[in-house]
């Protein structure tokens, strides 16, 4: 039973840092670009809610999964080193507290401030609601930065195990 906790945390950790490179690397920004390619006024606007709704799905994912993951951990690693699990636990932490400020916080709080600026593309880039905004769009960025690093830190360490034993020719590390 362990081996298949272990194989179903790295698929729910795989999934989860594929969805979140792939939406910031590909969704995002295509979507920014057709908008704005389109002519339309409100393209900003637009993707931004879009893009708010899709990252929720993200952030909400990787917290859920970062807490599943944080249980199982003390169950499924009991034959790896210390420093191994503890990596990993760490990894996993930063992981969950990066993903619910992004969502709780920094979003929530974006989300205030669009809803007061009313249009954000009609807002002048001095103006004190649209500066902070932009700063929060900032940690927001780097917070699923850092999610990414932690979450793909702690798909290494699930990965392998650091005891020092190799797997046998034809037998699976996952297991």
């Amino acid at each position: 039973m362990t081996g298949f906790v272990k194989q179903i945390r790295l698929l729910l950790l795989g999934l989860w840092l594929g969805a979140a490179v792939f939406f910031g690397a590909a969704v995002a920004p295509a979507l920014f670009n057709v908008l704005r390619g389109a002519g339309l006024t409100n393209a900003n606007e637009l993707a931004g809610s879009i893009v708010t709704r899709l990252l929720a799905i993200i952030n909400r994912g990787g917290f859920e999964i970062a807490l599943f993951l944080f249980v199982t951990a003390f169950f499924v690693n009991r034959a790896r080193s210390r420093l191994a699990q503890l990596v990993e636990v760490i990894s996993i932490a930063i992981m969950a507290i990066m993903t619910s400020v992004s969502h709780f916080v920094i979003s929530a709080r974006m989300m205030a401030l669009r809803a007061s600026m009313g249009a954000i593309d009609q807002v002048a880039a001095t103006d004190a609601r649209r500066i902070e905004f932009d700063a929060l769009h900032r940690y927001s960025v780097m917070c699923m930065g850092v999610a990414l690093i932690a979450g793909l830190i702690a798909f290494i360490m699930a990965s392998y195990s650091l005891t020092g034993s190799r797997p046998a020719v034809g037998e699976s590390s996952i297991t």
